[in-house]
C-alpha cells in the first residue's frame, strides 16, 4: 500500500472507531469519511461494505479475546473459573461499542460466512468452545451446552445490557444467572 493509502486506512479505521463509540456500530460511513478528511470513494475503495470497516476496527479487540481463551486454557487451572473470566471479558468488549453484540450475532449467520465478522465470528466461537469444552470435561458444567447458543446468550446480555443504567452492573448480574444455568450440580 503507498504511503499516502496507508494514512487514509489508518485514519479512516482511527475516525470509525470515534464514530462507532459515539454513535455505535449503525454511524454513518458518509459521515466516517467526511470526519477522517476523505471521500466516500477512498472510504469504500479501502472498505466496500460496512462489515470491512467494523472488522478493520474491532481486529484487535477480536486478536486480544482469542490471546486471552489461549492464556487461560493454558493458566487458569480451573476451567469453570476460565469460562467465566474469558465470558466476562468478552461482554465487556462487546459492549463498546454500542451494537457489537447485535452484529457478532448476526456474523454467526450462514449469509455471513464468507465475510471478515463471520470469520471472527467463528474465531470466537471456536475459543469459547474450547474453554467450555474443558469446563464440561472438568463436570462442571452441563455436557448439552454448546459454544454456539452461549455466545448466542452471551450476546443477548450485551444487546439488553446497552439499554440499561449501569451497564456493567447488568451485565454481571446476567452473567451469574448465565452461570447458575450451566452448572451440573
Amino acid at each position: 500500500m503507498r504511503a499516502d493509502a496507508r494514512r487514509n486506512y489508518e485514519r479512516l479505521i482511527t475516525t470509525a472507531r470515534t464514530a462507532f463509540m459515539e454513535h455505535g456500530t449503525g454511524a454513518s460511513l458518509d459521515d466516517i469519511a467526511k470526519r477522517a478528511g476523505v471521500g466516500s470513494g477512498t472510504l469504500y475503495r479501502h472498505f466496500p461494505t460496512r462489515d470491512a470497516l467494523l472488522h478493520a476496527v474491532l481486529r484487535e479487540r477480536i486478536d486480544g479475546l482469542l490471546a486471552h481463551a489461549d492464556e487461560l486454557l493454558a493458566g487458569e487451572p480451573d476451567p469453570q473459573a476460565a469460562l467465566g473470566r474469558w465470558l466476562r471479558t468478552y461482554l465487556a468488549g462487546a459492549a463498546t461499542p454500542r451494537g457489537t453484540s447485535t452484529v457478532i450475532i448476526e456474523a454467526m449467520s450462514a449469509e455471513w460466512a464468507d465475510t471478515g465478522l463471520g470469520a471472527a465470528a467463528t474465531a470466537i466461537c471456536d475459543a469459547l468452545g474450547r474453554l467450555l469444552e474443558r469446563a464440561q470435561r472438568a463436570g462442571t458444567v452441563r455436557a448439552e451446552i454448546d459454544p454456539g447458543d452461549l455466545l448466542r446468550l452471551t450476546n443477548a446480555v450485551g444487546v439488553a445490557s446497552e439499554r440499561t443504567p449501569d451497564p456493567g452492573a447488568f451485565a454481571d448480574r446476567m452473567l451469574t444467572l448465565l452461570f447458575d444455568g450451566l452448572r451440573t450440580g
